[in-house]
Protein backbone atom coordinates (compact mmCIF):
# COMPACT_ATOMS: atom_id res chain seq x y z
CA UNK A 1 0.00 0.00 0.00
CA UNK A 2 3.07 1.95 1.22
CA UNK A 3 4.50 1.67 -2.54
CA UNK A 4 1.29 2.50 -4.16
CA UNK A 5 1.09 5.65 -2.22
CA UNK A 6 4.57 6.41 -3.51
CA UNK A 7 3.71 5.99 -7.05
CA UNK A 8 0.46 7.78 -6.82
CA UNK A 9 2.39 10.74 -4.89
CA UNK A 10 5.51 11.22 -7.27
CA UNK A 11 2.79 10.77 -10.62
CA UNK A 12 0.24 13.74 -8.58
CA UNK A 13 3.81 15.98 -8.44
CA UNK A 14 5.40 15.66 -11.57
CA UNK A 15 1.81 16.09 -13.53
CA UNK A 16 3.13 19.07 -16.07
CA UNK A 17 6.25 17.45 -16.80
CA UNK A 18 5.12 13.98 -17.26
CA UNK A 19 2.44 16.04 -19.61
CA UNK A 20 4.85 17.74 -22.04
CA UNK A 21 7.54 14.75 -21.68
CA UNK A 22 4.59 12.45 -22.58
CA UNK A 23 3.55 14.28 -25.98
CA UNK A 24 7.21 14.20 -26.73
CA UNK A 25 6.57 9.90 -26.60
CA UNK A 26 3.70 10.21 -28.68
CA UNK A 27 5.63 12.35 -31.07
CA UNK A 28 8.40 9.97 -31.54
CA UNK A 29 6.41 7.11 -31.44
CA UNK A 30 4.51 8.34 -33.83
CA UNK A 31 7.14 9.03 -36.12
CA UNK A 32 8.82 5.79 -35.34
CA UNK A 33 6.01 3.53 -35.90
CA UNK A 34 5.44 4.99 -39.32
CA UNK A 35 8.30 2.83 -40.49
CA UNK A 36 6.18 -0.34 -40.12
CA UNK A 37 3.42 1.25 -42.91
CA UNK A 38 6.59 2.62 -44.59
CA UNK A 39 8.82 -0.33 -44.91
CA UNK A 40 6.34 -2.27 -46.77
CA UNK A 41 5.15 0.68 -49.34
CA UNK A 42 8.73 2.01 -50.06
CA UNK A 43 8.63 -2.04 -50.99
CA UNK A 44 6.59 -1.60 -53.85
CA UNK A 45 7.20 2.09 -55.12
CA UNK A 46 10.78 1.17 -55.30
CA UNK A 47 10.78 -1.74 -55.82
CA UNK A 48 13.08 -3.18 -53.28
CA UNK A 49 13.96 -6.56 -51.78
CA UNK A 50 12.94 -7.81 -48.12
CA UNK A 51 16.72 -6.96 -47.24
CA UNK A 52 16.47 -3.51 -48.91
CA UNK A 53 13.23 -2.66 -47.57
CA UNK A 54 14.78 -3.46 -43.91
CA UNK A 55 17.57 -0.45 -44.48
CA UNK A 56 15.02 1.92 -43.87
CA UNK A 57 14.95 1.09 -40.49
CA UNK A 58 18.79 0.90 -40.98
CA UNK A 59 18.85 4.36 -41.77
CA UNK A 60 16.56 5.59 -39.29
CA UNK A 61 18.20 3.53 -36.05
CA UNK A 62 21.82 4.19 -37.53
CA UNK A 63 21.57 7.63 -36.47
CA UNK A 64 20.83 6.84 -32.46
CA UNK A 65 24.77 5.23 -32.43
CA UNK A 66 26.07 7.91 -35.01
CA UNK A 67 24.71 10.76 -32.98
CA UNK A 68 24.09 9.84 -29.30
CA UNK A 69 27.46 11.31 -28.11
CA UNK A 70 27.21 14.39 -29.94
CA UNK A 71 23.56 14.57 -28.68
CA UNK A 72 24.37 14.46 -25.23
CA UNK A 73 27.19 17.34 -25.38
CA UNK A 74 24.47 19.35 -26.69
CA UNK A 75 22.89 18.64 -23.99
CA UNK A 76 25.22 19.11 -21.58
CA UNK A 77 25.92 22.61 -22.49
CA UNK A 78 21.94 23.43 -24.03
CA UNK A 79 19.99 21.48 -21.20
CA UNK A 80 17.44 18.90 -21.36
CA UNK A 81 14.29 21.67 -22.80
CA UNK A 82 16.66 23.48 -25.45
CA UNK A 83 17.53 20.02 -26.23
CA UNK A 84 14.63 18.96 -26.90
CA UNK A 85 13.67 21.68 -28.83
CA UNK A 86 16.69 21.40 -31.45
CA UNK A 87 15.45 17.50 -32.01
CA UNK A 88 11.66 18.57 -32.88
CA UNK A 89 13.34 20.85 -35.25
CA UNK A 90 15.36 17.96 -36.71
CA UNK A 91 12.57 16.34 -37.35
CA UNK A 92 10.64 18.75 -39.24
CA UNK A 93 13.75 18.92 -41.31
CA UNK A 94 13.81 15.34 -41.83
CA UNK A 95 9.94 15.68 -42.44
CA UNK A 96 10.72 18.06 -45.17
CA UNK A 97 13.81 15.79 -47.35
CA UNK A 98 10.94 13.59 -47.99
CA UNK A 99 9.09 15.69 -50.43
CA UNK A 100 12.27 15.61 -52.66
CA UNK A 101 12.65 11.73 -52.17
CA UNK A 102 8.84 11.33 -52.81
CA UNK A 103 8.65 13.44 -56.30
CA UNK A 104 12.50 11.62 -56.84
CA UNK A 105 11.47 7.78 -55.86
CA UNK A 106 15.08 7.74 -55.53
CA UNK A 107 15.71 5.25 -52.13
CA UNK A 108 19.24 6.83 -51.27
CA UNK A 109 16.99 10.48 -50.27
CA UNK A 110 14.66 7.85 -48.44
CA UNK A 111 17.39 6.82 -46.82
CA UNK A 112 18.85 10.01 -45.74
CA UNK A 113 15.49 11.67 -44.79
CA UNK A 114 14.96 9.02 -42.69
CA UNK A 115 18.83 9.43 -41.23
CA UNK A 116 17.46 13.30 -40.32
CA UNK A 117 14.57 12.01 -38.38
CA UNK A 118 16.22 9.82 -36.08
CA UNK A 119 18.76 12.21 -35.73
CA UNK A 120 16.24 14.62 -34.24
CA UNK A 121 14.40 11.02 -32.28
CA UNK A 122 18.00 11.12 -31.13
CA UNK A 123 18.36 14.15 -29.17
CA UNK A 124 14.32 14.00 -27.82
CA UNK A 125 15.48 10.39 -26.57
CA UNK A 126 18.76 11.05 -24.95
CA UNK A 127 17.19 14.06 -23.29
CA UNK A 128 13.61 12.59 -22.23
CA UNK A 129 14.40 8.93 -21.06
CA UNK A 130 16.83 9.91 -18.25
CA UNK A 131 14.45 13.22 -17.58
CA UNK A 132 11.82 10.84 -17.14
CA UNK A 133 13.84 8.54 -14.60
CA UNK A 134 15.24 11.49 -12.67
CA UNK A 135 11.50 12.93 -12.47
CA UNK A 136 10.99 10.49 -9.16
CA UNK A 137 12.37 7.56 -7.07
CA UNK A 138 14.48 4.59 -8.59
CA UNK A 139 12.07 1.84 -7.30
CA UNK A 140 9.09 3.48 -9.77
CA UNK A 141 11.04 4.43 -12.63
CA UNK A 142 9.40 1.73 -14.60
CA UNK A 143 6.07 2.93 -13.87
CA UNK A 144 7.29 6.48 -15.28
CA UNK A 145 8.55 4.86 -18.37
CA UNK A 146 5.26 2.85 -18.71
CA UNK A 147 3.17 5.57 -18.90
CA UNK A 148 5.15 7.16 -21.33
CA UNK A 149 5.25 3.42 -23.50
CA UNK A 150 1.75 3.89 -23.30
CA UNK A 151 1.56 7.31 -25.23
CA UNK A 152 4.57 5.90 -27.21
CA UNK A 153 2.82 2.36 -28.37
CA UNK A 154 -0.33 3.79 -28.46
CA UNK A 155 0.95 6.70 -31.31
CA UNK A 156 2.76 3.44 -32.77
CA UNK A 157 -1.52 2.28 -32.96
CA UNK A 158 -2.26 5.03 -34.73
CA UNK A 159 0.67 5.55 -36.94
CA UNK A 160 -0.03 2.98 -39.57
CA UNK A 161 -3.85 3.61 -39.71
CA UNK A 162 -3.44 7.95 -40.21
CA UNK A 163 -0.77 6.24 -42.70
CA UNK A 164 -3.26 4.11 -44.58
CA UNK A 165 -5.97 6.56 -44.27
CA UNK A 166 -4.13 9.63 -45.75
CA UNK A 167 -0.92 7.37 -48.06
CA UNK A 168 -2.82 3.85 -49.01
CA UNK A 169 -6.24 4.98 -49.94
CA UNK A 170 -6.44 4.66 -53.32
CA UNK A 171 -4.11 1.72 -53.52
CA UNK A 172 -6.24 -1.41 -51.85
CA UNK A 173 -6.18 -4.18 -53.20
CA UNK A 174 -3.31 -3.49 -55.58
CA UNK A 175 -0.46 -6.14 -55.10
CA UNK A 176 2.87 -6.19 -56.63
CA UNK A 177 1.46 -9.18 -58.96
CA UNK A 178 -0.93 -6.58 -60.56
CA UNK A 179 1.50 -4.08 -60.89
CA UNK A 180 3.95 -6.18 -62.37
CA UNK A 181 1.11 -6.98 -65.18
CA UNK A 182 1.55 -3.49 -66.18
CA UNK A 183 3.43 -2.19 -68.98
CA UNK A 184 6.45 -0.75 -68.79
CA UNK A 185 5.09 3.41 -68.73
CA UNK A 186 2.04 2.42 -66.68
CA UNK A 187 3.73 0.68 -64.15
CA UNK A 188 6.40 3.80 -63.68
CA UNK A 189 3.09 6.31 -63.93
CA UNK A 190 1.35 4.07 -61.20
CA UNK A 191 4.19 4.25 -58.95
CA UNK A 192 5.00 7.93 -59.02
CA UNK A 193 1.11 8.41 -58.45
CA UNK A 194 1.67 6.40 -55.80
CA UNK A 195 4.69 7.71 -53.93
CA UNK A 196 3.50 11.28 -54.57
CA UNK A 197 0.90 10.33 -52.33
CA UNK A 198 3.76 10.94 -49.33
CA UNK A 199 3.90 14.88 -50.15
CA UNK A 200 1.15 16.32 -48.34
CA UNK A 201 1.23 14.40 -44.48
CA UNK A 202 4.87 14.67 -44.53
CA UNK A 203 4.58 18.22 -45.19
CA UNK A 204 2.42 18.61 -42.32
CA UNK A 205 4.38 16.97 -39.94
CA UNK A 206 7.45 19.22 -41.16
CA UNK A 207 5.12 22.38 -39.67
CA UNK A 208 3.56 20.41 -36.85
CA UNK A 209 7.24 19.81 -35.94
CA UNK A 210 8.68 23.39 -36.40
CA UNK A 211 6.25 24.70 -34.18
CA UNK A 212 6.31 22.60 -31.46
CA UNK A 213 10.14 22.82 -31.53
CA UNK A 214 9.31 26.51 -31.31
CA UNK A 215 6.69 25.88 -28.27
CA UNK A 216 9.66 23.12 -26.09
CA UNK A 217 11.02 26.76 -26.05
CA UNK A 218 8.72 28.21 -23.71
CA UNK A 219 7.63 24.83 -21.93
CA UNK A 220 7.96 25.16 -18.17
CA UNK A 221 10.06 22.55 -17.48
CA UNK A 222 12.51 22.26 -14.41
CA UNK A 223 16.16 21.75 -14.54
CA UNK A 224 16.49 17.94 -13.08
CA UNK A 225 19.97 17.89 -10.77
CA UNK A 226 21.53 14.93 -11.69
CA UNK A 227 23.84 15.16 -8.60
CA UNK A 228 27.25 13.54 -7.63
CA UNK A 229 27.85 10.32 -6.66
CA UNK A 230 30.37 10.04 -3.31
CA UNK A 231 33.82 9.72 -5.03
CA UNK A 232 32.81 11.43 -8.73
CA UNK A 233 33.64 15.11 -7.57
CA UNK A 234 37.16 15.15 -9.52
CA UNK A 235 35.99 12.78 -12.46
CA UNK A 236 35.82 13.86 -15.66
CA UNK A 237 33.17 12.58 -17.81
CA UNK A 238 34.68 10.33 -20.37
CA UNK A 239 33.58 7.24 -22.85
CA UNK A 240 36.29 5.15 -20.73
CA UNK A 241 34.91 6.33 -17.54
CA UNK A 242 31.59 4.71 -18.52
CA UNK A 243 33.09 1.35 -19.11
CA UNK A 244 33.56 1.41 -15.41
CA UNK A 245 30.12 0.73 -14.72
CA UNK A 246 29.56 -3.07 -15.79
CA UNK A 247 25.52 -2.73 -15.40
CA UNK A 248 25.37 0.41 -17.63
CA UNK A 249 27.61 -1.50 -20.63
CA UNK A 250 25.24 -4.48 -20.36
CA UNK A 251 22.22 -2.60 -19.88
CA UNK A 252 23.26 -1.15 -23.32
CA UNK A 253 23.90 -4.10 -25.26
CA UNK A 254 21.03 -5.55 -23.78
CA UNK A 255 19.03 -2.50 -25.31
CA UNK A 256 20.42 -3.36 -28.48
CA UNK A 257 19.40 -6.81 -29.16
CA UNK A 258 15.64 -5.87 -27.06
CA UNK A 259 15.52 -2.55 -30.09
CA UNK A 260 16.47 -4.77 -32.92
CA UNK A 261 13.71 -7.65 -32.38
CA UNK A 262 10.64 -4.93 -31.27
CA UNK A 263 11.68 -3.43 -35.17
CA UNK A 264 11.66 -6.82 -36.49
CA UNK A 265 8.36 -7.28 -34.49
CA UNK A 266 7.08 -4.01 -35.61
CA UNK A 267 8.24 -3.33 -38.59
CA UNK A 268 8.70 -6.48 -40.68
CA UNK A 269 5.30 -8.04 -39.03
CA UNK A 270 4.31 -6.27 -42.85
CA UNK A 271 6.94 -8.17 -44.92
CA UNK A 272 5.82 -11.52 -43.41
CA UNK A 273 2.04 -10.47 -44.49
CA UNK A 274 2.59 -10.36 -47.65
CA UNK A 275 4.69 -13.89 -47.66
CA UNK A 276 1.47 -14.86 -46.18
CA UNK A 277 -0.59 -13.17 -49.39
CA UNK A 278 -1.58 -10.13 -48.01
CA UNK A 279 -1.83 -7.25 -49.88
CA UNK A 280 0.18 -4.54 -49.90
CA UNK A 281 -2.29 -1.76 -47.76
CA UNK A 282 -3.61 -4.65 -45.92
CA UNK A 283 0.03 -5.15 -44.80
CA UNK A 284 0.62 -1.71 -43.71
CA UNK A 285 -1.50 -1.76 -40.80
CA UNK A 286 -0.28 -4.70 -39.02
CA UNK A 287 2.18 -2.78 -37.22
CA UNK A 288 -0.57 -1.84 -35.19
CA UNK A 289 -1.47 -5.19 -34.17
CA UNK A 290 2.12 -5.11 -32.64
CA UNK A 291 1.40 -2.04 -31.58
CA UNK A 292 -1.89 -3.03 -29.62
CA UNK A 293 -0.17 -5.87 -27.82
CA UNK A 294 2.70 -3.51 -26.59
CA UNK A 295 -0.07 -1.25 -24.57
CA UNK A 296 -1.45 -4.61 -23.60
CA UNK A 297 1.65 -4.93 -22.33
CA UNK A 298 2.55 -1.37 -20.49
CA UNK A 299 -0.97 -1.60 -18.82
CA UNK A 300 -0.06 -4.65 -17.24
CA UNK A 301 3.33 -3.15 -15.95
CA UNK A 302 1.83 -0.34 -14.73
CA UNK A 303 -0.60 -2.24 -13.02
CA UNK A 304 2.06 -4.44 -11.05
CA UNK A 305 5.58 -2.15 -10.61
CA UNK A 306 6.36 -2.48 -8.13
CA UNK A 307 2.91 -3.10 -6.02
CA UNK A 308 3.26 -7.45 -6.96
CA UNK A 309 6.93 -7.26 -9.24
CA UNK A 310 10.18 -5.75 -9.01
CA UNK A 311 11.85 -4.55 -12.42
CA UNK A 312 13.87 -7.01 -12.86
CA UNK A 313 11.05 -10.06 -12.21
CA UNK A 314 9.20 -7.92 -15.33
CA UNK A 315 12.15 -8.12 -17.51
CA UNK A 316 12.95 -11.52 -16.86
CA UNK A 317 8.94 -12.74 -17.65
CA UNK A 318 9.20 -10.54 -20.81
CA UNK A 319 12.86 -12.16 -22.05
CA UNK A 320 11.15 -15.76 -21.44
CA UNK A 321 7.68 -14.67 -23.68
CA UNK A 322 9.84 -13.59 -26.10
CA UNK A 323 11.88 -16.75 -26.63
CA UNK A 324 8.48 -18.90 -26.39
CA UNK A 325 6.80 -16.33 -29.22
CA UNK A 326 9.40 -16.59 -31.10
CA UNK A 327 9.69 -20.38 -31.22
CA UNK A 328 5.57 -20.06 -31.87
CA UNK A 329 6.39 -17.60 -35.18
CA UNK A 330 8.46 -20.12 -36.75
CA UNK A 331 5.88 -23.06 -36.39
CA UNK A 332 3.22 -21.14 -36.86
CA UNK A 333 0.85 -21.29 -40.06
CA UNK A 334 0.77 -18.72 -42.96
CA UNK A 335 -2.57 -19.92 -43.46
CA UNK A 336 -4.41 -21.14 -40.59
CA UNK A 337 -6.15 -18.25 -38.79
CA UNK A 338 -8.00 -20.58 -36.42
CA UNK A 339 -6.46 -19.14 -33.24
CA UNK A 340 -5.82 -15.55 -34.62
CA UNK A 341 -9.63 -15.40 -35.25
CA UNK A 342 -10.74 -16.33 -32.31
CA UNK A 343 -7.99 -14.01 -29.74
CA UNK A 344 -7.60 -11.01 -32.18
CA UNK A 345 -11.85 -11.05 -31.88
CA UNK A 346 -11.96 -10.12 -28.71
CA UNK A 347 -10.28 -7.20 -29.09
CA UNK A 348 -12.46 -6.56 -32.19
CA UNK A 349 -9.60 -7.09 -34.55
CA UNK A 350 -9.56 -8.89 -38.29
CA UNK A 351 -8.23 -12.36 -38.28
CA UNK A 352 -4.47 -12.67 -39.18
CA UNK A 353 -2.41 -16.34 -40.04
CA UNK A 354 -1.38 -17.82 -36.93
CA UNK A 355 2.15 -16.82 -36.92
CA UNK A 356 1.52 -12.87 -37.90
CA UNK A 357 -0.80 -13.56 -34.53
CA UNK A 358 2.48 -14.59 -32.81
CA UNK A 359 4.01 -11.46 -34.18
CA UNK A 360 2.11 -9.70 -32.57
CA UNK A 361 2.28 -11.00 -29.55
CA UNK A 362 5.75 -10.45 -29.90
CA UNK A 363 4.72 -6.49 -28.78
CA UNK A 364 3.51 -7.80 -25.35
CA UNK A 365 6.71 -9.59 -24.63
CA UNK A 366 8.90 -6.60 -25.49
CA UNK A 367 6.81 -3.69 -23.56
CA UNK A 368 8.40 -4.15 -20.57
CA UNK A 369 12.39 -4.33 -21.68
CA UNK A 370 12.99 -0.39 -22.25
CA UNK A 371 11.16 0.36 -18.84
CA UNK A 372 12.68 -2.12 -17.23
CA UNK A 373 16.44 -1.80 -18.22
CA UNK A 374 16.80 2.05 -18.36
CA UNK A 375 16.55 2.56 -14.56
CA UNK A 376 18.31 -0.85 -14.06
CA UNK A 377 21.27 0.84 -16.06
CA UNK A 378 21.47 4.31 -15.18
CA UNK A 379 21.39 3.76 -10.87
CA UNK A 380 23.96 4.83 -9.07
CA UNK A 381 25.10 6.84 -11.88
CA UNK A 382 25.39 10.50 -10.56
CA UNK A 383 27.24 13.09 -12.59
CA UNK A 384 27.80 10.10 -15.76
CA UNK A 385 23.51 9.93 -16.13
CA UNK A 386 23.48 11.95 -19.30
CA UNK A 387 27.05 10.07 -21.10
CA UNK A 388 25.37 6.97 -19.60
CA UNK A 389 22.35 7.93 -21.37
CA UNK A 390 23.76 8.72 -24.47
CA UNK A 391 24.98 4.88 -24.48
CA UNK A 392 21.77 3.51 -23.75
CA UNK A 393 20.78 5.58 -26.97
CA UNK A 394 23.69 3.99 -28.90
CA UNK A 395 21.72 0.19 -28.23
CA UNK A 396 19.45 1.40 -30.15
CA UNK A 397 21.53 0.65 -32.91
CA UNK A 398 19.94 -2.86 -33.21
CA UNK A 399 17.07 -1.68 -34.77
CA UNK A 400 19.75 -0.63 -37.80
CA UNK A 401 21.64 -3.97 -37.15
CA UNK A 402 18.79 -7.05 -36.45
CA UNK A 403 16.42 -6.12 -38.90
CA UNK A 404 18.75 -6.24 -42.25
CA UNK A 405 19.55 -9.08 -41.05
CA UNK A 406 16.61 -10.68 -40.79
CA UNK A 407 15.63 -9.74 -44.50
CA UNK A 408 18.49 -11.72 -45.76
CA UNK A 409 17.33 -14.24 -44.33
CA UNK A 410 14.06 -14.11 -45.26
CA UNK A 411 15.29 -13.26 -48.60
CA UNK A 412 17.34 -16.10 -49.13
CA UNK A 413 15.65 -18.46 -47.43
CA UNK A 414 11.59 -18.48 -45.33
CA UNK A 415 10.85 -15.24 -43.58
CA UNK A 416 9.30 -17.64 -40.69
CA UNK A 417 12.35 -19.33 -39.84
CA UNK A 418 14.25 -16.13 -39.89
CA UNK A 419 12.50 -15.56 -36.85
CA UNK A 420 15.20 -17.41 -35.61
CA UNK A 421 17.54 -14.61 -35.44
CA UNK A 422 15.56 -13.29 -31.94
CA UNK A 423 16.40 -16.52 -30.12
CA UNK A 424 20.27 -15.16 -28.81
CA UNK A 425 18.67 -11.58 -28.41
CA UNK A 426 16.24 -12.78 -25.76
CA UNK A 427 18.52 -15.04 -24.44
CA UNK A 428 20.91 -12.24 -23.53
CA UNK A 429 18.17 -10.26 -22.36
CA UNK A 430 17.28 -12.86 -19.76
CA UNK A 431 20.87 -12.87 -19.09
CA UNK A 432 20.85 -8.83 -18.26
CA UNK A 433 17.58 -9.71 -16.23
CA UNK A 434 19.57 -12.28 -14.03
CA UNK A 435 22.43 -11.23 -13.17
CA UNK A 436 23.86 -8.76 -15.68
CA UNK A 437 22.25 -5.85 -13.99
CA UNK A 438 23.49 -6.87 -10.71
CA UNK A 439 27.40 -6.41 -11.74
CA UNK A 440 29.05 -3.43 -9.99
CA UNK A 441 32.44 -4.29 -11.28
CA UNK A 442 33.90 -6.58 -13.61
Amino acid sequence: MMRAAVVESEISDSKLPMVIIGLLFFIFGFVTWLNGALIPFLQTICELSAFEAMLVASAFYIAYTVMALPMAAIIEKTGYKNGMALGLALVALGALVFIPAAYSRMFGIFLLAQFVVGSGLTILQTASNPYIVRLGSQETAAVRICIMGLLNKGAGIVAPIVFAVLVMSGISGISTVELDALSPLAKEAKLDELAGQLVSPYLGMALLGGILAVAMLFAPLPDIDEGVVEGQEETTVTLGGLMKFPRLVLGSVALFFYVGVEVIAGDAIGLLGIQAGMDTADAAVLTSYTMIFMVLGYLYGTAVIPRLMSQQTALLISAILGILFTLLVMTGSLENTALSAASLSLLGLPEVPNAVFFVALLGFANAMCWPAIWPLALDGLGKFTSRGSALLIMGISGGAILPPLYGHFADTGDGQAAYLIAVPAYLFILFYAVKGHKMRSW
